[in-house]
């Protein structure tokens, strides 16, 4: 399910590239409220896993999901879910407002859980599952998709891990979206429900941003949302930035927003500018526009050369297999669980301390 137009039912496929053997890593999918769900779900399957269940109360959002994965079994209940000690990991894309719940009952039955990104619009929420997570070892994963499942991305942090461009000393991200206001729910446009901007799409910026400047920890300097242009939502934000400062001296600057147009061939022109001492590069993650309709190019300048990328279908996604793995070894290669609640906090705290532009 690719679809370059709609960002909330854009879901990449990848090669296979099992990590386990059939009846190993058994997964269930719970909230189907944002097309993420497909996209996570599809990593994991690609990586090994077994799709057992699914449950949601919309029947017609279960019969989307089944079409997609027929050999998925649907249940009335959750419980049956929870309570099948067979099952590994549950996958949660339901409303932002009630993923933490399901994680947290998901630990409780002993089960590792992925959420969709925000997996938290609440400070408190994070505090509750470090705690579920330090008692019962298991894992917390979010689904940070614009780095995790994007092959110019991952294929950056590669080349900056090799030295490729020295010491990275600056950030700059840019996540445009599409609105596609009329085919929305209603929750999409209330911050009680998805958090806000920078707390829902700001936190894919934030997470880039630890990842590729090789940081733990950063402070929010800045930030502001705003909504130009989508009144009869008064609460709605169309519109946000924020600067943040990492704990290692890298700086960052990101806006995400709703307003990709329609001329724009895919739901948003997602860029990345990283500045190193010895280098630049810049990833052009769904389009290349006026140029190329194909996703990940990335531009990389350096003192041996400069050079164009296209890495559709050659990179891959490690991400999901190195979590599988996680979850049956109890190590932390995919991400750290320090790295993935961090994240969440200093989004959140980018949204609590957003000036308000009307």
């Amino acid at each position: 399910m690719v679809n370059k137009k709609d960002g909330m039912n854009y879901a990449p496929e990848g090669k296979s590239n099992k990590v386990v053997d059939v009846g190993e890593f058994r997964i269930a999918a719970i909230g189907l409220d944002h097309g993420h769900i497909y996209g996570m779900c599809n990593g994991l399957i690609e990586a090994g896993a077994d799709l057992e269940y699914v449950y949601d109360p919309d029947p017609k959002k279960v019969e989307a999901f089944c079409n997609k994965f027929p050999q998925v079994k649907t249940v009335d209940n959750e419980d049956i879910i929870y309570n099948d000690d067979s099952i590994h990991l549950i996958a949660c894309a339901s409303i932002p407002v009630s993923r933490y719940e399901i994680g947290e009952k998901a630990l409780h039955h002993g089960k590792h859980f992925f959420a969709d990104k925000p997996a938290f619009i609440k400070q408190e929420q994070v505090k509750k599952a470090r705690r579920l997570v330090e008692e019962t070892g298991l894992k917390w994963g979010v689904y940070y998709s614009e780095r995790l499942h994007v092959e110019s991305a991952i294929y950056a942090g590669q080349l900056i891990e090799q030295g490729e461009i020295g010491r990275v000393i600056q950030v700059i991200g840019t996540g445009p979206h599409r609105a596609n206001a009329a085919n929305r729910p209603d929750w999409f446009f209330d911050p009680e429900y998805y958090g806000g901007i920078l707390c829902d799409i700001g936190s894919h910026q934030i997470e880039q941003f630890l990842h590729f400047a090789g940081a733990k920890d950063a402070k929010v300097l800045h930030s502001k949302v705003a909504n130009y242009h989508y009144k009869d939502h008064p609460d709605f934000e169309d519109f946000g930035d924020a600067t943040l400062v990492a704990d290692n001296g890298a700086t960052f600057y990101f806006r995400v927003d709703w307003f990709t147009p329609d001329g724009l061939g895919t739901w948003g022109d997602g860029r990345a500018f990283i500045l190193g001492t010895g280098g630049y590069i810049e990833i052009r993650k769904y389009i290349d526009i006026a140029n190329h309709n194909t996703s990940n190019h990335l531009y990389l300048v350096n003192d041996k050369e400069e050079k164009h990328f296209e890495l559709s279908g050659k990179v891959g996604f490690p991400y999901f297999g190195a979590f599988i793995l996680d979850c049956l070894n109890n190590t932390e290669n995919a991400m750290t669980q320090e790295h993935a609640f961090r994240v969440a906090e200093l989004s959140i705290e980018a949204q609590e301390k957003a000036m308000k532009i009307e």
